[in-house]
């Protein structure tokens, strides 16, 4: 069993800015621990913030924990709240916002990129 979670040392280690807006860290990846998944990711937003808009190779799952925004899944926008998963695409341009006033956390969970082994 692996139980990994944000103050475990080699999680610290991962730490890296987010698509210009965010703070994130890897809480379990492909090339340390994991063989189907590319990995888990714990990402936040301060208020005003955002995520921004960008393509990835592989499907997504954004879990929002805590904090409010926009979701943006290409032409289509919806507002985001603690409990919604959203789902995105191979190859689809997303973009998240916080437009509330206390900060936005999501757990970022990513398939490999086609084609790639673990």
């Amino acid at each position: 069993m692996l139980v990994r979670n944000l103050e475990h040392p080699d999680t610290q280690l991962t730490r890296y800015r987010a698509h210009g807006g965010g703070v994130a860290h890897m809480i379990l990846d492909v090339r340390r621990h994991l063989n189907t998944l590319m990995f888990l990711a714990h990402a936040s937003v301060p208020p005003g913030n955002m995520l921004e808009g960008h393509v990835d190779p592989m499907e997504e799952i954004y879990i929002i924990q805590s904090g409010r925004g926009i979701m943006q899944v290409d032409d289509e926008k919806r507002e985001v709240n603690p409990g919604d998963a959203i789902h995105i695409p191979i190859g689809a341009w997303h973009q998240l916002t916080n437009n509330g006033d206390q900060e936005l956390t999501i757990l970022v969970v990513a398939g490999l990129i086609p084609g790639q082994e673990a």
